[in-house]
């Protein structure tokens, strides 16, 4: 069964890093979108970045572009999330994601939930 499984979340004082990993298990990985939502308590999921497994490109939100790079490993079948400069507005639980996609643009757009794969979630706290 194809399933996502993150790591890397954790405590950070402001201006910190943190690098997420998003590992696919099964064939999910041919999927055409992958990437990361968050949802902080009490707020609606945030599309945070996206990447094309089996090609070129990447799209970010408003919110961590310029930030925050999204890379990939395909041998490895690994999506990263490198977050610099973090902000106590970043804390949230960080979700990976993969789906069939038009573009990584109105992927992000869509609610996270209706994906084909999510991860369990990796918790991220930044602290001013």
């Amino acid at each position: 069964q194809a399933q996502l499984v993150e790591s890397g979340g954790g405590s950070v004082q402001a201006g910190g890093s943190l690098r997420l990993s998003c590992v696919a298990v099964g064939d999910i990985y041919s999927t055409k979108c992958m990437g990361w939502f968050r949802q902080a308590p009490g707020k609606e999921p945030q599309g945070v970045a996206g990447i094309y497994t089996g090609g070129r490109g990447a799209y970010y939100g408003d919110s961590v572009k310029g930030r925050f790079t999204i890379s990939k490993d395909n041998a490895k079948k690994t999506v990263y999330l490198q977050m610099d400069s973090l902000k106590p507005e970043d804390t949230a639980m960080y979700y990976c994601a993969a789906d069939d996609c038009l573009t990584i643009e109105w992927w992000l757009l869509r609610p996270p939930a209706i994906n084909k794969a999510r991860g369990q979630g990796t918790q991220v706290t930044v602290s001013s």
